[in-house]
C-alpha cells in the first residue's frame, strides 16, 4: 500500500522537482484574495522531499468524479483519486510555490516566506519559515499523527484557504491565509469572527532541556515569564535542539498537561496521575497515550471537557479563548485545593477588547483579563484578544505563569 502511495505520487508530480521556496512574479502585482469553498479543498502531506514529506494541494473543481478520499483519523489517511484517472476540468492541484504561498493580515508573503512539510516529535507540520533567520517559523498546520502515507494536513484555526485574485479575477494560485500579522510585519488587524464553543482545550512541556536559556526567545515579548515558568518546572524546552519553540501552537493534551504540572505547585493540590488507565477517558484517547491519565484526572476534576459526540481530540491545536476557559477552571481548581471558595476574586481593572463583545467567551476573557492579566491583548499591545487564533507556547506559558501566581496570591 505504501509503495503504490509513493508511485501515485510521482505520478501526480511528474518529473518537476518540487520546490518550497519563495519564486518572485515576472512584475510586481498586487494582489488580491477570493474566499473558497474549504471543503472543496484539501492539504496534504505527500511522501518525498528532502524532508520526508512535501505538499500538495487539490480541489474539487467539478463533481463529475472525486478527486480525493479520506479514511481513519488522528492522522486522516488521504487517498488521491485523481492519480488514477485523467482530471482535467475535474480536479485542481498545486504542487510548489508557483501555485502556493502565505498570506497574512491582507499581505503576500511570497517573497518572503517558504513552505515547508517536516515530522516533528511524531507530528508532521505544514511550516512558513522567514528569510529572516532571526523570525520564529510560522506553524500553519498540522497531520496529528504520521503514517509515512499521504495525510491531511488539518490548518490550525487561524488559518483557511484561499485563492489570489487580481483585478477581480481570481487566479489558480493558493493562498494559506490568516487575519494574522505575521511576525515583524504590520496589516490588517481585523480580529476574526465567529468562535468555537466545542469543549475545553488542550501546551506542549516539551523535553527538558537541563535549563531555561533558549535562542529563540531572547526578543520574545513572554521571555522572563517563560524562564520563569520552566524555572518553576512545568513547561521546558526541546531537549534536541535547546529551543523554546514559541510560535508553536499548543494542542489539547499539550495544555492538559502544563496547567496539571503548574498546579503541582499550589499546596493541598494533590495532584497524582495514575500510570495505567484502564478505561479510555474518551472514545478518541486510548488508554495507552501519554496524555491518557492527565486527561482522565482533568475530565474528573472538571478542569476539562470533552465534545458531545464523546471525543475530546487531543491533537487539535487550542484557541485562545478556549485557552482562557481552561485557566479559569484550573483556578478555580487551585483555589479549591487551598481550602478556599473557588470564586476568582480580580485585583485589574477589566481590559477592553475590541474583538470579543459578541465572542462565546467574552464573559470569560473579561474575567480572566481582572485575574492578574491573564488575558492579554495579542501580543501584549493594542486591543486585539484574537479570541480564536491558535494560542502559542509563548503565550500559553505565561498565562499559565500569571493564573499559579494569582491563586496563590488570593
Amino acid at each position: 500500500m505504501k509503495h503504490s502511495l509513493v508511485r501515485a505520487a510521482a505520478a501526480l508530480v511528474g518529473s518537476a522537482i518540487l520546490t518550497l521556496g519563495a519564486i518572485a512574479p515576472a512584475k510586481a502585482y498586487t494582489f488580491d484574495e477570493t474566499e473558497i469553498n474549504q471543503d472543496r479543498v484539501i492539504a496534504i502531506a505527500q511522501p518525498g522531499g528532502l524532508t520526508g514529506y512535501q505538499l500538495l494541494i487539490v480541489e474539487q473543481v467539478t463533481d463529475r468524479r472525486k478527486c480525493w478520499s479520506e479514511s481513519g483519523s488522528n492522522p486522516i489517511v488521504v487517498n488521491p483519486l485523481l492519480a488514477t484517472f485523467d482530471f482535467t476540468g475535474i480536479c485542481g492541484r498545486a504542487t510548489d510555490s508557483n501555485g502556493f504561498s502565505i498570506r497574512m493580515a491582507g499581505t503576500d508573503l511570497g517573497l518572503k516566506y517558504s513552505l515547508s512539510v517536516q515530522s516533528i516529535d511524531g507530528n508532521v507540520l505544514l511550516m512558513g519559515t522567514s528569510i529572516d533567520p532571526n523570525v520564529q517559523p510560522i506553524i500553519i498546520g498540522r497531520t496529528n499523527g504520521d503514517t509515512n502515507g499521504f495525510m491531511k494536513i488539518t490548518l490550525d484555526p487561524a488559518w483557511r484557504l484561499t485563492k489570489r485574485a487580481y483585478q477581480g479575477k481570481m487566479l489558480g494560485h493558493f493562498y494559506f491565509t490568516s487575519k494574522e500579522s505575521a511576525p515583524g510585519e504590520t496589516g490588517n488587524t481585523g480580529g476574526n469572527t465567529g468562535g468555537n464553543t466545542g469543549g475545553n482545550t488542550g501546551g506542549n512541556t516539551g523535553g527538558n532541556t537541563g535549563g531555561n536559556t533558549f535562542g529563540d526567545i531572547a526578543s520574545d515579548i513572554y521571555a522572563s515569564e517563560i524562564k520563569e515558568a520552566v524555572g518553576l518546572g512545568f513547561v521546558a524546552g526541546f531537549a534536541q535542539d535547546n529551543t523554546f519553540r514559541p510560535q508553536l501552537a499548543v494542542t489539547r493534551e499539550q495544555l492538559v498537561s502544563l496547567v496539571l504540572e503548574s498546579l503541582k505547585g499550589i499546596q493541598g493540590a494533590n495532584i497524582t496521575f495514575p500510570s495505567n488507565v484502564s478505561i479510555r477517558p474518551y472514545s478518541d484517547v486510548d488508554s495507552t497515550r501519554w496524555s491518557a491519565g492527565k486527561v482522565q484526572f482533568a475530565r474528573d476534576n472538571k478542569i476539562v471537557s470533552g465534545y458531545t459526540d464523546g471525543t475530546f481530540k487531543p491533537m487539535q491545536s487550542v484557541t485562545r479563548a478556549e485557552l482562557m476557559a481552561v485557566l479559569r477552571r484550573a483556578s478555580e481548581f487551585g483555589l479549591s485545593a487551598r481550602g478556599m471558595q473557588p470564586n476568582l476574586i480580580g485585583k485589574d481593572q477589566p481590559k477592553t477588547f475590541s474583538d470579543t463583545q459578541n465572542h462565546w467567551a467574552a464573559a470569560i476573557i473579561n474575567q480572566m483579563s481582572t485575574y492578574c492579566g491573564v488575558a492579554s491583548s495579542l501580543n501584549e499591545v493594542g486591543t486585539r484578544f484574537a479570541p480564536d487564533d491558535s494560542a502559542k507556547r509563548n503565550y500559553a506559558a505565561a498565562a499559565t505563569l500569571r493564573m499559579l501566581k494569582c491563586v496563590k496570591a488570593q
